[in-house]
């Protein structure tokens, strides 16, 4: 039986920064680190429904990576590594970002990231062809190094600071971006070491013992999930931009020559990949590169519209076999593979060579962003009838029952008469496949609105009818309607919504 309540929907809407922001700490999804002390600038904890929801999250993906490809597996690499490690990858001489000072407010900002948000100006404006040639400059000048251009782009473009509303601007320098630390137990004998800047390297440096020891063969991935630390000047816009972050990145090694068509495929999986967990084709949208690294053959970018404006979620990388060469001459170890394929062409074996490799990485705290900003949503509703009838704007959380921190909560409708031990019964039998919850508190319209707000996507009600039948109410947390059903099916018909797999059949 089912039971839909009167209700008019007159528009939805989506929230801004600041209400997301609010959302998420009043809901247990994210706080400010260290709150009792003031904070600590662009550092985050996640909460109970945050941790939930970004768990499901990163599990997702890394089935969708390690699971449905039987040529991707996954390791979990050490945060600290060998000093060697970031002069080899390029990071000690040259992971920096272009920083410029105003005079007048003391503050620093990231030159590219003032352009490319004047540039976001004049998209927004129509002038998409201002904002074209406004990046290709930018990224003509980064390329080159010229920092004495970028300040006179800024110039040009009249780009002022923010709070004091000056272009009193310093010169454009590079600042590196890496945290270093001492290992050792005496500070004398110590030696420099850093926190990884990225998940990569721990990637590269364990090519050969992946690929020996789980017997793969080139092309093939491995996927790993972890953090990367990071000392941003301008680290802002909530968890988009933060100091200590996690990675989703999996470098997949491919025999020279396939690359782009490697690269193609990627990209392709990928989008498709957001827009099945939920994030709209028009919310979304891909931007290449302007500036290559120099050993990069291709860079593109999944960008995804936040209430900021669109920016990037996940980046995909042609990165030739640059990694695994530096490697190897560093650590004066081979880095080759062994290919007995046959190649058409000679007739012979391709034999050994350094793969390249076509990366995706996308960032788990800003997909977490981006899932949370899609899914708030703000309703007009009309309930009742006659003179009882009222207009009120209903708040939820449109997620994915698949992400969805708890996936049931059950409701004795009184706490008498036996409900309150029923509704036990039926959360002891989902407890183990399940993230339930038992709530009694409050009345049943609360317990309603308190669910749709941190995403569950059913209410599972013990009244009366209950005790008589073994049958239950069931609300729906999109349309708020109630179906009947018995205690019995309730395991199969919350699987069958909150399986991964409704997410992989799309795939």
């Amino acid at each position: 039986m089912s039971n839909a309540p009167q209700k008019t929907a007159a528009n939805t809407t989506e929230g801004t920064l600041a209400e997301i922001v609010s959302h998420a700490k009043e809901y247990g999804f994210v706080f400010p680190s260290s709150e009792i002390y003031d904070g600590l600038a662009a550092v985050y904890d996640y909460g109970p429904n945050g941790v939930e929801l970004k768990n499901n999250l990163k599990q997702l993906w890394w089935k969708a990576m390690t699971q449905l490809n039987q040529n991707v597996v996954g390791i979990d690499a050490a945060i600290f590594m060998h000093p060697l490690t970031w002069k080899a990858s390029g990071h000690v001489d040259g992971f920096s970002d272009p920083m410029i000072d105003n005079l007048d407010s003391k503050k620093r900002y990231r030159a590219d990231v003032l352009l490319e948000e004047k540039a976001a100006e004049y998209e927004k404006n129509g002038e998409i062809a201002r904002a074209e040639t406004l990046l290709a400059e930018m990224g003509r000048l980064l390329t080159i190094e010229d920092l004495a251009g970028v300040k006179q782009l800024i110039i040009d473009e009249k780009i002022l600071c923010p709070i004091s509303k000056t272009g009193n601007w310093t010169d454009v320098r590079q600042f590196n971006l890496m945290f270093s630390t001492q290992v050792g137990a005496v500070a004398e004998d110590s030696n420099k070491i850093y926190l990884r800047p990225e998940t990569a390297q721990g990637i590269f440096v364990n090519f050969l013992n992946v690929q020996k020891s789980a017997r793969q063969k080139v092309p093939f991935g491995i996927a790993q999930i972890g953090k990367a630390f990071r000392n941003e000047i301008v680290a802002r816009q909530f968890i988009f931009r933060m100091r200590e972050f996690e990675q989703m990145e999996m470098q997949f090694f491919v025999r020279p020559g396939t690359e782009d068509e490697w690269y193609d495929k990627w990209k392709a999986t990928r989008m498709r990949w957001h827009q099945v967990l939920g994030l709209p084709a028009d919310k979304l949208r891909f931007h290449d590169h302007e500036k290559l690294a120099f050993y990069a053959k291709a860079a593109v970018d999944i960008e995804y519209e936040f209430p900021f404006g669109f920016k990037e979620m996940e980046g995909i990388h042609s990165r030739t076999n640059h990694d695994l060469t530096q490697h190897q001459e560093y650590s004066r170890k081979k880095q080759q593979y062994f290919d007995a394929d046959i190649d058409p062409e000679t007739g012979k074996a391709y034999g050994n060579y350094i793969p390249f490799v076509v990366e995706t990485s996308v960032g788990a705290d800003r997909l977490f962003l981006a899932t949370l900003c899609q899914a708030y949503t703000e309703e007009t509703i009309t309930e009742g009838e006659g003179e009882k009838e009222q207009t009120k704007t209903r708040t939820f959380l449109k997620l994915h029952p698949a992400v969805a921190p708890i996936k049931a909560a059950i409701f004795p409708l009184v706490k008498k008469d036996g409900m309150p031990e029923k509704a036990e019964e039926i959360f002891n039998s989902l407890r183990h496949d399940f993230r339930v919850i038992m709530e009694e508190r409050d009345a049943i319209g609360k317990r309603y609105t308190r669910q749709d707000l941190i995403g569950t996507p059913f209410c599972i009600v013990v009244d009366g009818q209950t005790l008589e039948d073994e049958t239950v109410t069931v609300r729906h947390r999109d349309s708020r309607e109630q179906t009947r059903m018995p205690i019995s099916e309730l395991r199969a018909y919350i699987g069958e919504a909150v399986s991964f797999s409704r997410i992989f059949e799309k795939l």
